[in-house]
């Protein structure tokens, strides 16, 4: 008779355990990332009841064999902060505090003083890391965005793609840097940059000397460069020239090679920048320089003279306006001078039994025995989640059956209460019957 209080009394435990869990659960409903827990019961060892034929045996009540995490999928919340980041599919973000390493669900990040990704209790996400021109090493650290910029990228090719009038007029003697309008029948000024990331206006003027035959001569600013031609009023600069030639259709036929006006005719030489800075000035596919069709920048039709487009390769330096997070976990900066360049590229990892990490609290786990080593990869491949941006996790906790659980539980405490005061009164009558 006292053996069915004993397993009364491990009912109540069991099932308060089991509410202790349920409470749990719903208190981490709105948590980012929260993983509810399940509990498992298990019956204790029977005993033989002797003097019965048989294998006859008798519970010894119940224990509660597991607490562990479920790790379905929770439901996504937008947000406005790219570094709010939610794994859709499987993987932890990897997390670390000086030595220790820390896995979570929960993605909610943002930059630190000192210019690292960190969670809401500044522990560092983990990625791997890329050069500052954007070449991977492979290699796995904290993120660091703070010394981050794109530097200057000098101008090495100018294309221009016009038209220029064949009812222009021949100009005798051709260009003359004294007299550049009347000695040019067209111009158009060009932003280049040199190897500091200064941009100069380089002005092409474009005269025709012969029928079907155009010389072009790129002109700068004197105080900005140095050249073997220079105005007589010290204020203009030669730094390029070349002919180019036009077939009776129209198209471009030939481009010359450039000359160069610096020293030693090598190529531009800006102020306080890299000497020589050569520039290829470019006027499409020509026939025969370039074996193309000569239509597909410059012309020579019976229209106007005008600028049809002008595009370069040079750009000054930026600093980081906006990250970019793609699916694969690839962190983009996108810098003020236009450009874009990788960063790092966030690292997740998976394990063969992750129910079997243990809980830290604050939405940490930490590797266990049973759970196994963590493989660790790049998202969106190789069975890896991939990474939503903007995106939060939510708790994957269901009220509705958590009530339901909680409800069980609760009717399980009172059923084992009842066997208590049952056995109790057993108790009492066997205690009157010498009365």
């Amino acid at each position: 008779m006292l053996s069915s209080l004993f397993s009364a009394i491990s009912g109540l435990n069991a099932n308060g355990v089991s509410l202790s869990v349920i409470g749990d659960n719903v208190a981490n409903m709105n948590t980012i990332g929260f993983k509810r827990s399940r509990v498992s019961f298990g019956d204790v060892l029977s005993r033989a009841i002797t003097g019965i034929g048989g294998n006859s045996q008798i519970g010894r009540g119940v224990i509660v064999t597991d607490v562990s995490p479920i790790f379905n999928q929770g439901s996504f919340e937008t947000t406005s902060n790219a570094l709010d980041m939610a794994i859709d599919g499987d993987g932890f973000f990897i997390v670390k505090d000086k030595d220790a390493t820390y896995y979570t669900r929960a993605g909610q990040f943002k930059v630190d003083k000192d210019g690292y990704i960190v969670n809401p209790d500044g522990y560092r996400i983990q990625g791997y890391q890329f050069t500052n021109t954007g070449q991977a090493t492979g290699v796995i650290d904290d993120i660091n965005i703070s010394a981050v910029n794109s530097p200057p990228n000098a101008t090495t090719k100018v294309l221009i793609a016009a038209n220029l009038s064949s009812e222009s007029q021949t100009i005798a003697g051709g260009f003359n840097i004294n007299n550049r309008n009347s000695t040019s029948n067209f111009n158009i000024t060009v932003t280049v940059f040199d190897s500091l990331g200064n941009s100069h206006n380089l002005t092409v003027y474009f005269t025709k000397t012969a029928a079907n035959t155009w010389n072009w001569n790129a002109v700068a600013d004197a105080s900005e460069v140095s050249s073997t031609v220079v105005s007589t009023d010290g204020t203009s600069a030669l730094v390029a020239s070349g002919t180019i030639t036009f077939d009776t259709n129209g198209a471009l036929d030939t481009e010359s090679a450039i000359t160069y006006y610096n020293t030693g005719g090598t190529g531009i030489d800006f102020n306080g920048a890299t000497a020589a800075q050569a520039i290829d000035f470019d006027f499409g596919t020509s026939i025969t320089t370039d074996g193309g069709d000569g239509l597909d920048a410059t012309t020579q039709f019976g229209t106007d003279s005008t600028t049809l487009f002008i595009n370069q390769d040079g750009y000054t330096a930026g600093s980081l306006t906006t990250l970019n997070i793609s699916e694969d976990g690839l962190i983009t900066g996108i810098f003020t001078n236009g450009q874009t360049k990788p960063l790092a590229q966030v690292a997740l990892a998976k394990f063969v039994a992750p129910q079997e990490l243990v809980k830290l609290g604050r939405n940490l786990f930490a590797e266990s025995y049973a759970s196994g080593q963590p493989v660790i990869g790049e998202p969106a491949n190789s069975g890896f989640g991939r990474v939503l941006s903007n995106s939060l996790e939510l708790s994957n906790v269901d009220l509705a059956e958590e009530f339901i659980t909680m409800i069980s539980a609760q009717r399980g405490f009172q059923a084992n209460s009842r066997i208590v005061t049952t056995t109790d009164n057993l108790l009492q009558e066997l205690v009157n019957l010498k009365r």
